[in-house]
């Protein structure tokens, strides 16, 4: 995500930071080191590269990645490593409804955006046709819609970063709340390229499409509203950015930052602490509550509490209502990784992408079902939510976010349990659970069994908040951390109290000391990145990483693959290049690893507005914006991605 930025919200987290316990944790291992060096015991030449992995990884050793690397380069173009294309496949306004009209960025209305394909287009999965199938060839493309850029979308349309809303007209208001949500659009490879298909399955969820409320806390008082006094339903979903796929085919969405579709003053209503705990600005940057009272927290202030929820949605039934899965708890949710644990549970792994904020796990109470889809409708309404604590010792522990476990209860301002995953983040905050440098996507590697969180960034954080012995006070860079539960590959128990932890990079520039970056020792002025946002394991068990932010230093945001074991161990090397302004997001693979989907997020979104734009990608047609979009990367020939 990109308009909003999360490093101006004040974080209300009490625990201690994440920066101060690593602090101890580099503090310990640096100890070691000079340990082994006094003592004369042998250092691996490259294991600079690796001062957190608990693995040396030797200098002058290879990648199992095999493409030659992309020239670093930053302009209004994307650009891919040599051997490689990328293709378009599908572009905001595209169409989705067989009835959709074609694009025309001047005549939009909410009813013409209703069918096509929406904006800022952010998490995507790849579900193959037919449903159990393995094929990639022929599939189902689904992707969030996060967010609008008024000021590209609307011709004549002159805004600020605080006054977007106010400038905009009722119908133009309407239609970014048609253009937020989802897409869901048949896909086929025919002579090696992607191409939609006006087919059966394809769908527009947006911010006016019917969902149901499920789980503990479905039906609360702090959920009711005047338009709902049973608090089980609920119109729309918003700022859908990172997400994930259930072993049964359904996709996990995530509401981030539901606070910019809402407008009202929080000292007018019953219930302030908790508004400003979950991020509240008052900003209605989109305009939405002056023409809706609804998002209007004066006149219906239980309306917020029923956004920032994981939604599922069935790709493959188009008529499915879309369900909130209160179980997974209330935050500013980025990442909802599903895996199936050795004792055929499951569990979601959950990040909260903001400043000082905290990373999640959810347990499944039943187990999954792999010979009956319909069994497994309910799965994820009843289980154990759990906030992470990191110990210097490397040691995690996971603690539970259950009514009466410590302090969580009426005393404390829990009434139930529906309380607490309302404001899960005021109970991580009693449970001392480790705030961190905003979490954004969460993957398990499906080879080793071991968890990544992805940290983008915490320029926000204070010298005195971090340990003497941290050289990064100020987090501009991210970091990934790597989780490493109980056993290995399917063996790995995901379910367990506790696992250990490090970290496996830290992002930088590594010729510049004081970004404290730590790369394998072979990484190359190319190879190197910074904030990382989302990732994605290919078949193979290689992580491929997305940025979000390397466009304020002066760099192409991108996405890089890097191996997470063996010689080539946090060794990056560089795929593909955004255009100027943009972001990659995503990314997805089909299940041959042959294809890897990215959306490309917010292209030009640097321009004033839509007369000075600086980019008119992907068309680069006069007259025509530039258009969030999702694009396909293959082998010139065919093959494996980065074989």
């Amino acid at each position: 995500m990109k308009r909003h930025n999360p490093d101006d919200i004040r974080s209300k987290s009490l625990s201690q930071p994440f920066q101060s316990v690593l602090g101890e944790r580099v503090s310990r291992r640096s100890l070691l080191l000079g340990a082994a060096a006094a003592t004369g015991a042998s250092i691996a030449p490259g294991f600079v590269g690796s001062i957190f992995s608990g693995e040396a990884v030797a200098g002058g050793t290879a990648s199992s990645l095999t493409f030659t690397e992309l020239k670093r380069v930053y302009d209004e173009k994307h650009h891919v490593a040599p051997g490689y294309v990328a293709d378009v496949v599908m572009r905001w306004g595209d169409k989705v409804a067989a009835d959709a009209v074609d694009f025309d960025p001047a005549a939009q209305t909410a009813a013409t955006q209703a069918g096509q394909f929406g904006y800022n287009n952010d998490f995507i999965a790849y579900l193959p046709l037919p449903l159990g199938s393995a094929s990639s060839e022929r599939g189902l493309l689904y992707a969030n819609h996060e967010y609008i850029d008024p000021q590209i979308m609307f011709p004549g349309l002159v805004t600020t970063e605080d006054d977007g809303g106010k400038a905009m007209s009722a119908e133009q208001v309407a239609i970014g709340m048609s253009a937020v949500g989802a897409s869901v659009v048949e896909i086929v490879k025919e002579g090696g390229k992607w191409k939609p298909v006006q087919g059966e399955f394809n769908r527009r969820i947006d911010l006016n499409t019917p969902m149901t409320i499920s789980g503990p806390a479905a039906g609360h008082s702090k959920l009711k509203t005047a338009a709902d006094p049973t608090g089980t339903k609920v119109f729309g979903m918003t700022a859908n950015c990172g997400g994930g796929m259930t072993p049964w085919g359904t996709v996990l969405t995530c509401e981030e930052f539901a606070y910019e579709s809402f407008g009202g003053d929080a000292d007018k209503t019953a219930f302030k602490g908790d508004i400003e705990r979950i991020g509240y600005e008052n900003s209605d940057y989109y305009g939405i509550a002056r023409f809706n009272d609804r998002f209007n927290i004066e006149k219906e202030p239980n309306e917020f509490n029923r956004f920032q929820w994981v939604v599922e949605i069935d790709p493959y039934d188009p008529k499915s209502t879309p369900v909130k899965r209160t179980a997974l708890g209330r935050f500013g949710h980025e990442g909802a990784t599903v895996v199936v644990n050795k004792d055929n549970r499951v569990v979601v792994y959950l990040g909260d992408d903001d400043h000082m904020e905290y990373l999640y796990r959810f347990v499944s109470k039943n187990s999954f079902n792999a010979n009956d889809r319909t069994a497994n409708a309910t799965l994820l309404d009843e289980g154990e939510l759990s906030v992470a604590k990191f110990e210097a010792d490397g040691t995690l522990n996971w603690l539970p976010l259950v009514h009466g476990n410590g302090p969580l209860t009426a005393d404390n301002g829990f009434a139930d349990q529906g309380e607490i995953l309302i404001n899960a983040r005021k109970a991580g905050d009693l449970l001392g659970a480790t705030p961190m440098d905003r979490p954004e996507d969460f993957e398990t590697n499906p080879v080793t069994g071991r968890v990544y969180a992805v940290l983008t960034k915490s320029a926000k954080r204070k010298p005195e908040t971090v340990n003497p012995a941290n050289t990064r006070p100020e987090n501009k860079w991210g970091h990934i951390v790597e989780l490493i539960p109980p056993g290995e590959g399917k063996d790995a128990d995901h379910a367990s109290a506790q696992y250990k932890w490090d970290v496996f990079i830290m992002c930088g520039d590594p010729s510049k000391p004081e970004t404290g970056s730590k790369f394998s020792a072979d990484t190359t002025t190319d190879g190197f990145f910074m904030t990382p946002d989302n990732i994605a394991f290919d078949p193979k068990g290689r992580m491929w990483v997305a940025t979000d932010g390397m466009n304020d230093f002066d760099y192409a945001d991108g996405i890089f693959g890097v191996d997470t074991d063996g010689p080539g161990r946090a060794l990056p090397k560089a795929l593909f290049a955004a255009p100027s302004g943009a972001e990659c997001t995503g990314p997805a693979f089909t299940p041959d690893g042959t294809t890897m989907f990215v959306a490309i997020q917010h292209p030009g979104e640097n321009s004033d507005n839509i007369e000075n734009l600086t980019t008119l990608w992907p068309d680069f047609v006069e007259k025509m914006p530039p258009r969030p979009s999702v694009i396909a990367i293959t082998r010139e020939g065919g093959g494996e991605i980065g074989a």
